[in-house]
């Protein structure tokens, strides 16, 4: 029985989605990472939202020259939409891939509208840090 609620659930998000149900809703996340002290230019930052299945790319974006972003998505969805943003680095790291971590972002800066009202600010991250979560990203 629970699997067939868990269908209906994810049909319906599905179903509505491709028929333009729901309320437009925007997020926008802004900060600054560096790595051992020195900005972290050309980092790339995406943001997703987290569904039950496969998280949807809703926007992507780079830091530039002094390690500063602000990163913009919208989602038309019946719930309140879930964001996150993940950051690709190679900051203290040689390996082929990507070093990858995310951050939720609170549901009290999700915004009703094309626009978002205000910006979530993740302050200054220092990417030689360890953050939790973190995972090797070879297919970013």
């Amino acid at each position: 029985m629970l699997w067939k609620l868990l269908l209906f659930s994810y049909l319906t998000i599905v179903v509505s989605g491709l028929v333009g149900v729901g309320r437009q809703q925007s997020v926008a996340v802004s900060g600054r990472l560096i790595c051992d002290g020195r900005p972290a230019a050309g980092v790339k930052i995406k943001m997703y939202e987290k569904e039950f299945f496969l998280d949807r790319k809703m926007a992507e974006t780079y830091t530039d020259a002094n390690g500063q972003f602000l990163i913009t998505g919208r989602k038309r969805e019946i719930s309140t939409i879930d964001p996150k943003v993940n950051v690709y680095h190679k900051c203290n790291y040689m390996g082929l891939c990507y070093k990858k971590f995310g951050i939720t972002i609170p549901d009290d800066y999700v915004t009703w509208g094309y626009h978002p009202d205000r910006t979530y600010d993740i302050g200054t991250l220092n990417l030689a840090n360890k953050y939790t979560g973190t995972t090797t990203d070879c297919l970013n």
